[in-house]
């Protein structure tokens, strides 16, 4: 084999190691995240309350008026002490789910539906768009719903042991052995 096409298996073998990590730093961040966000809602006084500078409800209240879907704040008000637990209780599913990579892209797919819902309702009226965080978490989300957690994850874990076995299943099945 010559010089370059060594060299183009190694750059060929780089990429495709790359590839295969590139989702782990954005599945770590939001993972960390979420999980703070749900640690930081259940240790803040007051959050779960009925009223108060920290509570849910109030800022449930503050805004009503300025959602791009009034409709779900309205819901989340008949019960706000409920509704906060819902989304920290989300939030904490999604962000250990993602750490650790089991059923990725379904805590992902949780993950963006949250941030839709707050872009909907918390962050719609932020100007211009790209201040507000909420979009740019819910574009974040979409490529752990497509990708997974190829690397360091529960879910490939997983997913090599059923391979193993089908594997080891194949090799023991009368099917596989030759007859006489």
């Amino acid at each position: 084999m010559s010089g370059t096409g060594v060299i183009s298996q190694a750059r060929a073998g780089i990429r495709e190691r790359a590839t295969r990590w590139a989702l782990l730093p954005l599945r770590i961040f939001l993972g960390v995240t979420f999980t703070y966000a749900a640690i930081d809602k259940f240790t803040t006084p007051g959050f779960f309350a009925g009223d108060g500078p920290n509570s849910i409800a109030t800022t449930l209240h503050s805004i009503q008026g300025s959602a791009a879907i009034p409709a779900m704040i309205t819901l989340a008000l008949k019960n706000p002490s409920g509704f906060g637990y819902a989304i920290a209780l989300g939030e904490l599913a999604v962000g250990l789910g993602t750490l650790v990579g089991l059923f990725t892209r379904i805590a992902a797919f949780g993950g963006a539906l949250i941030s839709l819902s707050l872009w909907l309702t918390v962050s719609w009226t932020t100007s211009p768009y790209y201040y507000g965080n909420d979009l740019a978490y819910l574009m974040a989300w979409l490529p752990l719903v497509i990708g997974g957690a190829p690397q360091l994850s529960i879910d490939r874990f997983i997913s090599r042991s059923r391979s193993r076995r089908r594997r080891v299943a194949q090799h023991a099945s009368p099917e596989a052995q030759p007859t006489d």
